[in-house]
């Protein structure tokens, strides 16, 4: 896991394509006050997996949080549209 905190009551929001969308995510997530993370997901199948930031994420928040954080990313998502 990435950029912080979030511990053992981490939840999946989001999956992301890569690092940079990753702290994108999560920045505006901060912005708005909810505590974020972000880790590698499985999906990474690369010989050269463990040596780049290539390959998809997933975007963490503490479980309470998950349906207000959900909520926030979906109107960010209608608003770029």
């Amino acid at each position: 896991m990435y950029a912080a905190p979030v511990q053992d009551d981490a939840v999946v929001v989001k999956v992301v394509a890569d690092e940079t969308e990753a702290e994108l995510v999560c920045g505006l997530l901060r912005s708005a006050g909810f505590e974020c993370g972000y880790r590698d997901t499985e999906a990474i199948d690369s010989p050269l997996e463990d040596f780049t930031a290539a390959g998809q994420r997933e975007i963490l928040v503490h479980a309470p949080d998950l349906e207000a954080a959900r909520a926030l990313l979906e109107d960010a998502e209608r608003s770029a549209t």
